[in-house]
């Protein structure tokens, strides 16, 4: 991914919280010589290897799984983003842009088709998603249905070697025109438009600071 040095996010903490925060991810290998995506739920042990360890499936239809094993592999991981107005700047010989916060994760790929193994990353899955529900639905590991379906996908474990951030919040212009953009974001109003003014907001250094710039 390229990232000017001003949009750089190496914080392995910060990258971690965001992956946990968008966990449905994009996992790019090669199928057959070309390029091939699919877009899962990922999870995420930090403690695992040295930049963590993403966990998930595959369903076993899908052929990215039988050619993925000692390939290097790239797992990404959006946010938010928004168009970004020149008119918000208040200022001559600007032009527009779009802010956006994305980590690239990138590793080799452990395949996992042993049934209790799998099973326990289903059953993660599950508990990670369902935490938020007032009533949690829960998994039946003794029923038929979940033996067909643990025979329909395929797991994986990625170790990552490289853990990349950008966080393109208008770092590169100085404070008042970031706090103007904010300003711009909330009017203009939408979730991605919210959560990317506050991510531009993070940017902007106290009054004090002795950094008004960009």
């Amino acid at each position: 991914m390229f990232i000017p040095s001003a949009f750089a996010e190496a914080d392995p903490r910060k990258l971690h919280s965001f992956i946990e925060q968008h966990s449905f991810g994009l996992v790019v290998s090669q199928v057959g010589g070309e390029p091939f995506a699919t877009h899962i739920p990922i999870l995420l042990d930090r403690d695992a290897g040295p930049h963590g360890t993403l966990i998930g499936h595959f369903a076993r239809a899908n052929p990215q799984w039988v050619e993925i094993t000692g390939q290097s592999v790239l797992a990404v991981f959006s946010g938010p983003h928004a168009y970004i107005s020149p008119t918000w700047y208040e200022a001559v010989d600007t032009v527009p842009t779009w802010n956006y916060a994305a980590v690239h994760a990138y590793g080799r790929v452990e395949v996992i088709e042993d049934r209790a193994a799998l099973l326990e990353i289903v059953a993660r899955t599950v508990r990670t998603y369902e935490s938020a529900e007032a009533r949690p639905w829960t998994l039946d590991a003794d029923s038929l249905y979940v033996d067909r379906l643990l025979g329909a996908i395929v797991g994986f474990r990625m170790v990552v070697n490289r853990l990349e951030g950008k966080w393109k919040m208008n770092q590169n212009h100085p404070a008042e025109r970031r706090e103007k953009v904010v300003r711009g974001l909330l009017a203009h109003g939408g979730e991605d438009a919210v959560a990317t003014a506050e991510m531009v907001r993070a940017t902007i250094p106290p009054p004090g600071s002795g950094e008004g710039g960009a």
